[in-house]
């Protein structure tokens, strides 16, 4: 490891105006970092962008090329070669550097977008969405551990907030720029339109990865070798939580109940073979940190994706007023990663965490009022904000935790890990989510109980997550203070 690429840990020291001058003179928009993290940024907004105007045009895609009954295989395929893309990328990482992994990323989400483009029937642009999951999914975990080896741990909050800053223009504008972009020229220039900022992002980005070191350059075949040990695994995964969401969004108990059984039968042992040891029993510190990412997007995804359907099929509101709730929720991520930037080293990842737990909770309660018709719609739009906030508050901490505990030759597949776990937990929010609000229409039960017995869920999940939080590590110190436990 050279000195010169990657500062030791608290090297900056303690003293304020001391950590103000670094910040000025080497902070991440300095000559040497800019580059890396202007093209970070870029990155994670493109695939940001992407993923929301999917979404958007998806009704217009289905009305193109028709069959219809695919159409939640457009999503399901991305979420599966995302988990492949996560966990593939891990080995590659801890054996044979960034610059690979990231280049065949890119690579793969870039013919993704080709095929999904020139799609000319529904099961050709399912594969094209498996491609731009591989591609996808392989970027979060080279971001995670380029910002490890290239900054120094002072820097890392500002990091991981400013890459939370880049979801929100998307966020804002990415619904309405890809529908205006449909409506005005097709859907296929919203995946073909973004190829140019793609080849953008990697150029500009490569370069200063490069310069970062890789922990152990073992070669590429050795790379490849221990990639093979880890993808079985990644398949059996995958499998496992595809067969899990299908049992869960069944409307019967059978198939339904069995498929969720053999899901769970296959994806919990190659899970835990995937992430650090004592991650299914919550050990202390860095397992602790990978399960706690995954309650915590569970908790807010079990009830995220459906607030708008709640707001405009329980409450009567148009699409664009349900969709200021979530853009609130966007804002208000951000506005909490930046707090948890200024404050990370002061409080560390266990009082965060626990706040942010709390605070989620508190916002899933506060919205689950809106669906009682006396209570007005705009304390829905506050209250998700407010659980948008916990998210900031809560899911960097998490990340930064990762990065400080692994061996620097085992960032990689540590990261690999916590984004397995953050992938997994959205999959089964989402789908035990609508489970249950699917039982409550089958049933035939008034139409606000599904919602309320969803939101019940992830509120209740995040109650157990602040619980948890216990686990994690608190404030650290640096060099000459001894009261707390020392750095890695």
């Amino acid at each position: 490891m050279a000195d010169a690429t990657i500062e030791p840990p608290g090297a900056t020291g303690t003293d304020p105006a001391g950590t103000a001058l670094h910040l000025t003179q080497d902070g991440l928009w300095s000559p040497a970092r800019r580059t890396l993290t202007l093209g970070l940024v870029l990155t994670i907004t493109l695939v940001a962008f992407e993923a929301l105007a999917v979404s958007t045009i998806m009704p217009k895609v289905a009305k193109d090329l028709g069959d219809i009954a695919l159409y939640g295989w457009v999503f399901t395929a991305f979420f599966l070669g995302s988990l492949l893309g996560i966990v593939f990328v891990g080995g590659l990482i801890d054996r044979g550097g960034l610059v690979r992994p990231f280049v065949a990323g890119l690579a793969l989400f870039s013919v993704g977008l080709v095929v999904g483009g020139l799609a000319p029937s529904m099961p050709v642009l399912v594969a094209a969405r498996f491609l731009q999951g591989l591609g996808g999914g392989a970027i979060p975990p080279i971001a995670y551990v380029s910002i490890g080896r290239a900054m120094p741990e002072v820097l890392r909050p500002r990091m991981f907030a400013t890459l939370s800053t880049a979801w929100v223009l998307p966020g804002v504008i990415g619904p309405a720029l890809s529908g205006i972009v449909a409506d005005n020229v097709g859907w296929r220039a919203v995946f073909l339109g973004l190829l140019p900022l793609i080849l953008l992002a990697g150029a500009m980005t490569l370069p200063a990865m490069a310069a970062s070191i890789p922990a152990a350059d073992s070669g590429p075949g050795n790379a490849l070798a221990a990639t093979r040990k880890r993808f079985p695994a990644a398949i059996l995964v995958a499998a496992g939580a595809g067969l899990t969401v299908v049992g869960l969004t069944s409307a019967t108990l059978v198939p339904g109940i069995p498929l969720v059984i053999g899901g769970l039968a296959l994806g919990v042992p190659a899970f835990r073979r995937l992430t650090p040891a004592g991650t299914l029993r919550v050990a202390a510190g860095l397992p602790a940190a990978v399960v706690l990412r995954g309650l915590l997007t569970f908790a807010f995804f079990c009830a995220d994706v459906y607030v708008p359907r709640a707001l405009q099929d329980w409450r009567g509101l148009s699409a664009s007023v349900a969709g200021i709730a979530l853009t609130a929720a966007t804002l208000a991520w951000t506005g909490g990663a930046w707090i948890q930037a200024r404050r990370f080293g002061r409080w560390g990842a266990r009082r965060f965490v626990r706040l942010g737990y709390l605070t989620v909770a508190l916002g899933i309660l506060g919205f689950a009022a809106v669906l009682s018709p006396d209570v007005p719609v705009v304390v829905g739009i506050v209250t998700w904000g407010i659980a948008g906030f916990g998210m900031g508050l809560a899911y960097s901490p998490l990340s930064l935790t990762v990065l400080a505990e692994a061996p620097l030759a085992e960032q990689g597949s540590a990261t690999s890990g916590l984004q397995l776990s953050d992938v997994v937990g959205t999959a089964l929010g989402t789908g035990i989510g609508g489970a249950i609000i699917a039982a409550a229409i089958s049933a035939g039960w008034p139409g606000w109980t599904g919602f309320a017995g969803s939101f019940a869920v992830g509120a209740g999940a995040a109650l157990v997550g602040a619980l948890l939080a216990v686990r994690l590590p608190g404030p650290r110190a640096a060099p000459g203070r001894g009261s707390e436990r020392p750095l890695r």
